[in-house]
């Protein structure tokens, strides 16, 4: 699923080819395109004509377009998801789901879903820390990226857990933005095992983890996010070629870039976990 980099890439070119202009209208062709939004495609489209799209927000992999009067659209991409910014003569794609048209003119907005996990719901902004993101993401945290992100904070949540040093990573309530590529890469970088300890950490190796964390995903900001296929892509429909990038992540049995042992594959909550074995011991006992 995409992580931090993935959203904010989709996140930039909505905010610069959406934001401030106007909808007219709304048509939903699949059911399960809005099924997170409880009353209908019919209260779905009336409630968003007419309505400015004011600004497109992200807060770790959640995303969300900012509307009037304290309401936001919340888009949920899933494995396949895609909001498209497309003229109004092209042909429409076969795993269209939602198309939004505005009072310009110009092109449409079009959100696409091959596998249909994703989704779009309208959902009420309350204030969290100074700062509006929608109801249903009040208990995120803060990411790396965040100006008002706290790295002294994140590391004293960290510590504070009894738990892998993975898991915490993956807990979108410690730091957000995190999914398994930036963590394993994170955690590569860090020369650590996924196995770790949160309270065994120093608080010295536990600030170096988060900042390889937040660089690696500004690299793979700058090179368009990670894509294993076409499911991940930019409204333009380009995807990113940060996995040419990974050091860890998908490398099975490939060399690793710095000692020359294989990196191995272990299973993880129903995924994968991929590290270095001489770089990254697992922890005793």
């Amino acid at each position: 699923m995409p992580e931090l980099p993935e959203v904010e890439v989709v996140r930039l070119g909505l905010e610069a080819h959406v934001a401030g202009r106007v909808i007219s209208s709304v048509e939903v062709l699949h059911p399960r395109a809005i099924r997170r939004h409880d009353l209908g495609s019919l209260d779905f489209c009336a409630r968003l004509a007419e309505q400015p799209m004011v600004a497109a927000k992200r807060r770790g992999k959640y995303l969300w377009v900012e509307l009037a009067d304290k309401v936001a659209m919340l888009a949920h991409l899933g494995m396949s998801g895609q909001m498209l910014v497309q003229p109004s003569s092209a042909p429409d794609e076969k795993h269209l789901r939602v198309r939004f048209r505005f009072e310009d003119g110009g092109p449409e907005l079009r959100f696409v879903d091959q596998r249909t996990f994703g989704g779009l719901a309208l959902a009420e902004l309350v204030e969290v820390d100074g700062t509006l993101v929608p109801d249903s993401v009040a208990h995120i945290a803060r990411d790396p990226m965040d100006p008002l992100f706290s790295r002294d904070a994140a590391v004293r949540a960290l510590r504070l857990r009894h738990t892998e040093i993975k898991r915490a990573l993956l807990d979108q309530t410690l730091v957000s933005g995190i999914g398994n590529i930036y963590a394993d890469e994170a955690l590569w970088r860090a020369r650590l095992h996924g196995t770790r300890m949160t309270d065994k950490l120093t608080k010295a190796k536990a600030a170096e983890l988060l900042d390889h964390a937040t660089d690696v995903m500004r690299e793979a900001l700058g090179q368009g996010g990670t894509s294993f296929d076409a499911l991940y892509v930019n409204i333009n429909g380009q995807s990113g070629y940060f996995d040419r990038s990974l050091n860890a992540y998908g490398q099975e049995n490939r060399p690793c870039k710095r000692c020359g042992a294989a990196i191995i594959r272990e299973p993880f909550m129903n995924r994968s976990s991929y590290s270095c074995p001489r770089c990254q011991p697992r922890p005793r006992g």
